[in-house]
């Protein structure tokens, strides 16, 4: 199994850590940012950025990491999400993901990254509860649920529901 983290400086730091080192039990991890080497989480945890979004060729980006990655990883962080949502090539990425239908796995305010997408209208989704107004306005029906699917989509609304959200999203990988 391969799996695609992306996020941004400033994320919540239990949202990329646990999925990147849980995810290194199933097989490969890459990790994408704005930039590549060392990023840093809210609360100071460093990670290593492997591949910057900014450097990624658009002709070649979408059909080259949607051919080699199963799960796509959108963890929260409020300002890391602020900034990353403005990278019109992560949008147009997760959009591209989403109709092939290939699963995403989206804690907290990670899902400002599915609303912006545009992927979330008549889906139920689970996002941190500041956001239950983005959720509703744009289009989905918002749920507190530690974990919910709805169709390749599976959300959690906190970092306290990590290890039920994430089996979930890679029990969902295994069974497609």
């Amino acid at each position: 199994m391969k799996s695609l983290i992306i996020t941004y400086d400033k994320f919540q730091d239990h949202e990329v850590v646990y999925p990147y080192y849980r995810l290194t039990e199933e097989g490969e991890v890459t990790l994408m940012a704005h930039t590549g080497g060392k990023i840093f989480g809210i609360l100071g945890t460093n990670m290593t950025s492997h591949v910057p979004v900014k450097d990624l060729d658009p002709d070649t980006f979408y059909e080259i990491y949607q051919r080699q990655f199963d799960l796509l990883v959108l963890p929260g962080g409020v300002k890391a999400m602020e900034k990353l949502r403005q990278e019109k090539r992560v949008i147009q990425f997760i959009s591209d993901w989403n109709q092939k239908g290939k699963v995403i796995a989206c804690t907290c305010s990670g899902a400002q990254l599915l609303i912006s997408a545009k992927v979330v209208a008549g889906r139920k989704i689970s996002a941190y509860y500041a956001m239950e107004d983005d959720v509703t306005n744009a289009g989905a029906i918002y749920s507190r649920d530690p974990v919910v699917v709805d169709g390749n989509i599976v959300t959690s609304p906190h970092y306290d529901f990590m290890g039920p959200w994430l089996k979930t999203a890679i029990d969902m990988v295994k069974n497609v």
